[in-house]
């Protein structure tokens, strides 16, 4: 997925006569920053190997310099991360566009404003970014319901109003990361609280067979649209963000994480395999046989009228028997950042494995 110095959008599996290949399209900024923080954590042959002879601290850098033009928010805050953490400094350009943007009333939206806070917590010991870290703070509280859950958009109302109720499972994953990690940083109870309560709701959510749905109601904490299931929520952002909550002393959700893991094996709606271990990839979701992604619209507008209600039948009209054959760098990304970048691999590298706990043996 890596060329020129960068990273590509998608690789999609596509048929060329009678043989099916993979096909790199597009650039991105933001998956290549993930890119950076995931690789980090390889050790530099690695790093080399699949970055052409560069390291991870070399492409933070880059990203530092691409951030500075862009105007993507979400590319701005997650190329500071990653020059803090992969790159080993404090980017002044890349911080103060987030100071701009954040102390501004341009809506903006909740993964972005997560991705800031991170970003701020990252760079503070290479630099004063408690700016950044004051108003991220401020921005993404303002959008915690009373059910717990996130919405989209900061300020809600900024998604319309047939969408302004809803949250998707990134909007969830990513403050549960940020403010546990700003609680971590700085003790801060109102944060792990947030934290605490948005992953016990999304846990209580979790589907039978492990499946991390993906469109949720923020007025009332209930599920919207369970599909697609996407597969880097069940192995990567996930355990990262539940994993985090613990590390900063929140609750231990270990169960919640083996079984979405277990779901990329044991997924009831497919039979067709998704990790593609001979083509280094797993493939991205399990989605419903639809039109236009036709469900989720009708289940956006039925829920903003009649709050809690459902269309019947949605299972038997669009079944989730699709797989999306396309794979993206940050999923891979934030699996090797999930579980090598500290926390419960440093803590298991420690331990013998005779007094491993049982329920990280059978992660």
């Amino acid at each position: 997925m890596h060329r020129s110095g960068a990273f590509g959008h998608t690789l999609r599996a596509v048929k060329e006569k009678s043989d099916w290949t993979e096909r790199l399209e597009g650039d991105s900024l933001r998956y290549t920053a993930i890119a950076a923080l995931g690789l980090s954590y390889v050790d530099r042959a690695t790093q080399q190997e699949i970055l052409g002879g560069d390291t991870a601290f070399d492409l933070a850098h880059v990203c530092a310099v691409r951030g500075t033009t862009s105007a993507d928010m979400g590319a701005i805050a997650l190329s500071a991360w990653a020059a803090a953490e992969a790159g080993r400094f404090h980017s002044v350009p890349l911080f103060r566009q987030l100071v701009q943007i954040l102390a501004s009333d341009t809506p903006i939206a909740t993964v972005d404003c997560a991705w800031a806070l991170s970003a701020g917590l990252a760079a503070r010991q290479f630099g004063d970014t408690q700016d950044v870290v004051s108003l991220a703070t401020t921005r993404l509280m303002s959008g915690l319901s009373s059910s717990g859950l996130f919405t989209h958009m900061l300020p809600a109302s900024a998604s319309g109003r047939f969408r302004a109720h809803i949250g998707c499972f990134a909007d969830q994953v990513y403050p549960i990361q940020a403010l546990s990690r700003l609680h971590a940083a700085q003790p801060n109870t109102e944060a792990l609280s947030a934290a605490e309560a948005c992953a016990e709701r999304i846990c209580a959510l979790q589907g039978p067979a492990g499946q991390w749905w993906w469109h949720y109601d923020a007025r009332n904490g209930g599920v919207i649209e369970g599909y697609p299931v996407y597969s880097v929520h069940q192995h990567a952002m996930a355990p990262m963000a539940l994993l985090d909550l613990r590390e900063a002393g929140g609750t231990d959700h270990s169960q919640a994480i083996i079984r979405g893991m277990r779901w990329l094996d044991e997924h009831p709606e497919v039979s067709m395999p998704l990790v593609a271990s001979e083509k280094g990839v797993i493939w991205r979701k399990v989605t419903r046989r639809e039109p236009r992604k036709l469900a989720r619209a009708l289940s956006a507008v039925t829920t903003a009228l009649l709050p809690g209600r459902h269309i019947p039948g949605l299972d038997t009209l669009f079944p989730p028997i699709r797989v999306d054959y396309e794979c993206r760098p940050y999923e891979l990304g934030w699996l090797m950042y999930a579980w090598l970048s500290g926390g419960v691999v440093a803590r298991l590298s420690r331990t013998p494995a005779g007094d491993m706990p049982a329920v990280f043996k059978e992660i």
